[in-house]
């Protein structure tokens, strides 16, 4: 069974034991997360939400939050001798999904 939850304002199709890299979540490691679901895919049994499904929940555990790598950003405009480094690091949160219930 597969579920598509929102967080983050993006989604994802998860199903249980996947390890998924979300954006950052306000709790500590090992806390337990749960997450809204937009559908069900199990076959013949799928279910859509309008725009949640009614009593389905999809519960996950935090590994760890963190901070992925760094990436340079360069901003250069031509003739105006402007040029801006910067340096970016995502905060993320590491989930282990642990349970999907309908």
């Amino acid at each position: 069974m597969k579920a598509v939850i929102v967080t983050g304002g993006k989604q994802y199709t998860v199903a249980e034991g996947d390890v998924l890299y979300i954006e950052k979540l306000e709790v500590e490691a090992e806390a337990t997360v749960k997450f809204d679901v937009l559908a069900i895919l199990d076959g013949e049994n799928s279910k859509i939400g309008t725009p949640v499904v009614e009593g389905a929940t999809v519960e996950a555990k935090a590994i760890k939050n963190g901070k992925a790598k760094k990436i340079t950003v360069f901003k250069y405009k031509a003739k105006k001798n402007e040029k801006k480094k910067q340096g970016h690091r995502q905060p993320y949160t590491k989930v282990e999904i642990t349970k999907i219930a309908l």
